[in-house]
């Protein structure tokens, strides 16, 4: 039964990405059945990264959503206004899981104002939301579970992941602070945006 909602749950995220004008996204594999915990692929539970886990104050944010936890950090002011523009609140407050990797308003701000801008106007909206479902991988996937390799995201495409010295990176973006638990996923706090190889801005 998990594996059916989870083919459903990404067959409805591929289809609000078509519908904002991305193409069709190829199958997307569970990479991880957390709760039973089973793994494949780039999720393992064989690592142990170090990375600054999530202080004991946010664990009350594990009865909120991804998307209220973001909404309540000013961290993620930038990130819940992109998400908004792209229409995905409403998903990622869903049932999921999802593991969200997140850029922080400096890792935004480091990508360039005009390029933000850019990606906020509603013209751009299918780029916008092909950009930020490269940040999302199905599953929960705490930072205990993650093994260097490839991960296939939402948007279609994979990230990169690699762990050394206890620090997790995802493509050139390093995990500042992980583990920050949510009722439907995990979210993972990144200092730098995440950019499919094939986008264009």
């Amino acid at each position: 039964m998990k594996a059916v909602n989870s083919r459903n749950r990404s067959e409805k995220l591929r289809g609000i990405v078509a519908v904002a004008g991305v193409s069709a996204l190829i199958s997307l594999p569970v990479l991880v059945q957390a709760q039973s915990g089973t793994h494949s692929g780039a999720m393992s539970t064989t690592s142990q990264p170090t990375v600054a886990p999530a202080s004991a104050g946010t664990s009350v944010a594990q009865n909120q959503t991804i998307v209220a936890v973001a909404s309540g950090n000013n961290n993620f002011s930038t990130l819940t206004a992109a998400l908004k523009a792209a229409g995905l609140i409403e998903t990622l407050s869903e049932k999921g899981p999802f593991t969200v990797f997140a850029p922080t308003n400096a890792a935004f701000d480091a990508l360039g104002k005009d390029k933000v801008q850019a990606l906020l106007k509603p013209e751009n909206k299918s780029k916008l939301v092909k950009v930020l479902t490269y940040h999302v991988v199905p599953g929960q996937v705490l930072s205990t579970q993650i093994k260097p390799g490839a991960a296939k995201t939402v948007e279609g495409g994979t990230v990169n992941l690699a762990v050394k010295d206890g620090k997790v990176k995802v493509n050139n973006a390093q995990v500042t602070q992980a583990d920050l638990k949510a009722s439907n996923g995990v979210i993972h706090v990144i200092d730098t945006v995440l950019l499919p190889p094939d986008l264009k801005l």
